[in-house]
């Protein structure tokens, strides 16, 4: 018996993922996410700097924007590859054409060329992002698909403590520009060790033209969301999410009509079970993106720091991967009552902010502000309790021919349901008074309507959750 067998024998561990013949791809795939991840909020933190320095105040949110487009055509590019383009050179390129956003990004003398730089960036890391989980198949026996996805969220709850801190290291005069520069170096490594870490991944994707359509709409509707993300002007941000939105449809139907699909065979049939794992993502992500507010609000209303706010509301993220570990031994019938428990524990968290959150405490009353940091942790806890079991739901739901669809669109519901999210959060609390009276008054209105209004599509995720049916039901496809 081989070793890859004994871990498949043996009750699988998250640790199994680091055992010696499977060590090699999670340095590869786990890193791959880490660089993702970490520089996601890298770059928020210097963001300020790199515009005191080079100018371009006007085209700051353009950094994210572009970014997050990006990503999602990253993403789909490892599914709509060209037929004998390998995963293990899919890798390659992922890295490379990271390396060399973020080295334009370092030389960059002006915003339009960082901007550039960051739209290059996006590409190279939703397709890293995209093969994490296209490789769990190949990387790792079935049993431990639920692990790697645990890791991953893990990685993503880490980073949002330790960019900012690293990004802080780079915020002074020019030194943002060694935040970019360090990245390259690490780039070249990876993609000079993939072809030896990795493991070989036949192409046994079925023969199909590339959906352009397809791939054009949803682009332009993760433009039009993201876009209106960065806009103040609420009748102009709905008018942003209302075209988003067709789009979406538009995509959508002809998705269901076309005989060249960008998504897995099901995706957008509720009737089948895969596209519910999907719009439960969706939504889950969508209602935990109302957290961006969440620093505002505590030093509005709590009267508490910059400082402390930005590691108090981290806790969101910390409570998704303390979930993610708690519910890593889960399987079978307990991982879907963690699916739906997740759900409704997100549902309720966010619910419990219209009561503690949203309320003046200038005084800073623990019995006021320590409920509302619980809410905080359970929001990110919620997710992180049903996560990896919504991504092994969709590994074991598709064929094999297209799992890599099935991949990438995991990473293309992530950026959508964030993206969605921060943009509707922008409407609510811009027509509740967070601009218009402002003040204490205004953010204890704007609060209370953001998480009521936010926590109502939480109902929908725990109902598509009550649906879902074991992943090792294969004949429901």
């Amino acid at each position: 018996m081989t070793d890859i067998e004994e871990i498949s024998a043996d009750k699988p561990s998250v640790f199994h993922l680091f055992s010696a013949p499977l060590l090699p791809a999670t340095l590869m795939l786990g890193g791959g996410v880490t660089l993702y991840a970490v520089e996601t909020y890298i770059t928020a933190t210097i963001a300020p700097s790199i515009v005191r320095d080079i100018g371009g105040l006007e085209l700051l949110s353009w950094m994210t924007t572009l970014f997050v487009a990006a990503a999602v055509l990253g993403s789909i590019f490892v599914a709509t590859r060209p037929r004998g383009i390998g995963l293990r050179s899919v890798y390659i390129a992922g890295a490379l054409v990271f390396g060399a956003g973020s080295l334009v990004c370092a030389l960059a003398p002006a915003m339009p060329l960082v901007l550039v730089g960051r739209t290059v960036q996006g590409f190279g890391a939703g397709i890293l992002a995209g093969l994490a989980y296209a490789f769990i198949r190949y990387a790792y026996p079935e049993p431990l698909w639920q692990k790697a996805s645990t890791l991953y969220a893990a990685i993503w709850g880490v980073s949002t403590l330790l960019g900012p801190s690293l990004g802080g290291l780079f915020s002074e005069g020019s030194a943002w520009r060694h935040a970019f520069m360090l990245l390259v170096p690490l780039c070249v490594l990876m993609a000079s060790l993939a072809p030896w870490l990795l493991p070989r991944a036949e192409d046994d994707r079925a023969h199909g033209k590339t959906p352009i359509l397809q791939i054009a709409l949803l682009l332009a509707a993760v433009l039009l969301v993201s876009i209106a993300g960065t806009i103040d002007e609420t009748s102009f941000k709905a008018l942003l999410i209302a075209a988003s939105i067709v789009m979406i449809v538009s995509m959508l139907t002809v998705e269901r009509r076309g005989r060249n699909r960008l998504l897995p065979t099901g995706a957008v049939t509720l009737a089948k079970p895969v596209a519910r794992v999907y719009l439960t993502m969706f939504v889950l992500l969508l209602v935990l993106t109302s957290d961006i507010y969440i620093p505002y609000f505590l030093q509005v209303l709590h009267a508490v720091t910059p400082l402390v706010s930005g590691y108090l509301t981290a806790l969101v993220a910390l409570g998704w991967t303390f979930a993610a570990f708690f519910s890593g031994t889960l399987s079978g019938r307990r991982a879907n009552a963690a699916i739906v428990a997740g759900c409704v524990i997100e549902m309720v968290a966010v619910a419990s902010l219209t009561l503690f959150l949203a309320a003046d405490n200038q005084s800073g009353n623990l019995a006021i502000l320590g409920p509302a940091v619980i809410g905080m942790f359970l929001m990110g806890f919620g997710v992180g309790l049903g996560w990896a079991h919504l991504v092994t739901k969709i590994l074991s739901l598709v064929d094999n021919s297209e799992q890599d669809k099935a991949s990438a669109a995991i990473s293309t519901v992530q950026s959508l349901g964030s993206a969605f999210g921060a943009a509707v959060a922008g409407v609510i609390v811009n027509s509740t008074g967070l601009v218009n009276p402002s003040g204490v008054a205004g953010g204890v209105s704007a609060a209370h309507w953001l998480y009521v209004l936010m926590a109502l599509p939480g109902l929908i995720a725990v109902a598509t959750s009550l649906t879902l049916s074991s992943p090792t039901e294969r004949q429901a496809r």
